[in-house]
């Protein structure tokens, strides 16, 4: 007969208890820290520019005021600086087609890599990711150079949308190129030499064997080009010398008056700014994460 289990002795289990305790303690603890600058933040965007001062800062505002909120988004003609409402529409512009076309493109270069292996493979994988570690700093001016000479349907790259999107799928490629690759890795081998036996060509193996599989691969994909293009300033302010043209990290930057800085309307500005990417994050994180544990960055 087999014997059953020891219970947990009594002295063990108030030691389980205060080393819980302890974890969340800590965590608790970790997380105010990291949400002190979100407090400052938020509390000195619903201030009015009289209550604004370094040394009140973390005092809550006198009451719930959207004057910055409306100010940053419309701006103001008399103190000379624009409103985000334009950048913020660019930036969807940008964003949205630049994040499908790096993730479509970095979907198919993993799959031809992982799948089908031709000659030099092994070789233009490692230069795909070498991308990666190349300092952006460091091809500014060629960059500028290859956009000012390539015109498209009369349409010159340099200083358009068009021209940041394309910049952003090319330097977009090495990442996602990498994550697809590993994430098909795991997809059995099996699948795909069935689908040829059936007489399915190169695309047809990727259309109805691969790509329905993908979702998890492109939830983490397209989270990761979403925060990163609309986050981007190096690039956005290089390629788009244009106001009426500049995503919203240009012209959060531009957000201040001729005399003075209003820091309630920058504040304001700031969480205007960081919205879009916060609420990818609240309603898509659980996807982000099913997306991690399903194998998508695992090499």
């Amino acid at each position: 007969m087999t014997t059953p289990p020891e219970e947990p002795r009594s002295s063990e289990r108030p030691k389980t208890r205060w080393q819980r305790i302890l974890i969340y303690a800590t965590l608790i603890f970790f997380a105010l820290l990291y949400l002190m600058p979100v407090y400052v933040l938020l509390v000195t965007s619903m201030k009015s520019f009289a209550e604004v001062s370094l040394y009140k800062m973390w005092h809550p505002p006198s009451g719930v005021h959207f004057d910055s909120f409306i100010k940053a988004w419309f701006g103001s003609q008399e103190e000379g600086f624009r409103g985000l409402n334009v950048n913020f529409m660019n930036s969807v512009y940008l964003t949205v087609p630049a994040t499908i076309l790096s993730a479509m493109w970095g979907s198919i270069n993993g799959y031809i890599l992982s799948k089908w292996k031709f000659r030099g493979s092994d070789i233009l994988f490692p230069l795909l990711l070498f991308g990666m570690f190349i300092p952006y700093q460091s091809i500014l001016i060629p960059l500028v150079q290859t956009l000012q000479k390539i015109n498209i349907f009369g349409i010159k790259l340099y200083g358009s949308i068009p021209g940041l999107i394309l910049t952003h799928v090319i330097y977009g490629i090495p990442i996602t190129t990498l994550i697809f690759r590993n994430y098909y890795a795991n997809v059995p081998t099996e699948l795909v030499e069935a689908a040829r036996i059936d007489g399915a060509n190169i695309f047809g193996v990727y259309r109805h064997v691969l790509f329905p599989l993908s979702l998890p691969g492109f939830v983490v994909v397209m989270i990761w080009q979403f925060t990163s293009i609309w986050n981007d300033f190096l690039f956005a302010v290089t390629v788009t010398s244009n106001p009426a043209t500049q995503p919203i990290t240009v012209g959060l930057n531009n957000l201040a008056g001729s005399y003075i800085v209003e820091w309630n309307v920058q504040m304001a500005g700031a969480l205007i700014a960081a919205l879009p990417t916060l609420l990818v994050y609240i309603f898509l994180g659980r996807f982000f994460m099913r997306g991690l544990m399903a194998g998508s960055l695992k090499g």
